[in-house]
């Protein structure tokens, strides 16, 4: 397993998709750092949290996580590599298990860029630590949740473009879940909203953001995660039955 892992982070960081990715979030994340200090102006110090600053990020997120892991699968299937992949002595769990690890690593990568604004705000300003921490643990379950989703999408086509496209469309429903059950229509259907809302990410990620850890909403992320990840694992099993 380590050495698919150990090659799927030498696609990225061996080429500049990484670095290129990691710019182009931090020039998002910057801008909305840039967005709350404005916010201050005319204040001699900062003294504001990070919560609106990471509810920008998720939806960053719908754009940038597609461009992540539309390669995953896609491209294997694409430049026949995939065959070499399914014949190794290595089970379709552990490469999904790989290359989803390696996905969440270069995930890390972006976020350790980020610590740059806390720390700097801590000398200006004052940070609420505890929000803080909590607010990283709910932007990395919520961003590894995607990473799930949108590995999913690429083990069921081969063009990585229509992956990054299917997997923007499904993760944007997936955060106006709770909107969704909110409308009227729905709202006449109280058993059918509350189905409904079980399965919204946002509501949940709200109380990581504001400094609120519960075991409700690191089950629904994790079991979301595990989830997608055993449809890719059946996606990818089924095809290399398919094949044999």
């Amino acid at each position: 397993m380590f050495p698919i892992y150990k090659k799927e982070l030498q696609s990225f960081f061996y080429t500049p998709f990484a670095y290129a990715f990691a710019a182009l979030f931090m020039l998002l994340f910057s801008l909305s750092f840039s967005s709350g200090i404005a916010k201050l102006e005319g204040s001699n110090t900062w003294a504001f949290s990070f919560t609106e600053m990471f509810y920008s990020v998720i939806l960053y997120f719908i754009f940038l996580i597609p461009l992540l892991t539309m390669r995953t699968f896609a491209d294997e299937r694409k430049n026949g590599t995939e065959v070499l992949l399914m014949t190794s002595p290595v089970s379709v769990l552990k490469i999904v298990i790989a290359k989803f690890l390696a996905n969440v690593t270069v995930y890390i990568f972006m976020l350790l860029g980020t610590a740059f604004f806390p720390i700097l705000t801590a000398m200006k300003g004052e940070v609420i630590v505890s929000q803080l921490i909590c607010a990283y643990i709910g932007i990395f379950f919520w961003g590894t949740m995607y990473i799930a989703v949108g590995m999913f999408i690429s083990s069921l086509t081969e063009s990585s473009i229509l992956a990054a496209i299917i997997g923007e469309v499904i993760m944007f429903i997936l955060l106006f879940v709770d909107d969704f059950s909110n409308t009227a229509f729905i709202s006449q259907y109280p058993k059918v909203q509350s189905v409904i809302y079980s399965f919204a990410a946002q509501p949940r990620f709200a109380y990581f953001s504001e400094g609120f850890i519960r075991l409700s909403d690191m089950v629904f992320f994790g079991s979301v995660i595990i989830v997608f990840l055993a449809w890719t694992y059946i996606a990818i099993e089924k095809r290399r039955w398919n094949r044999g």
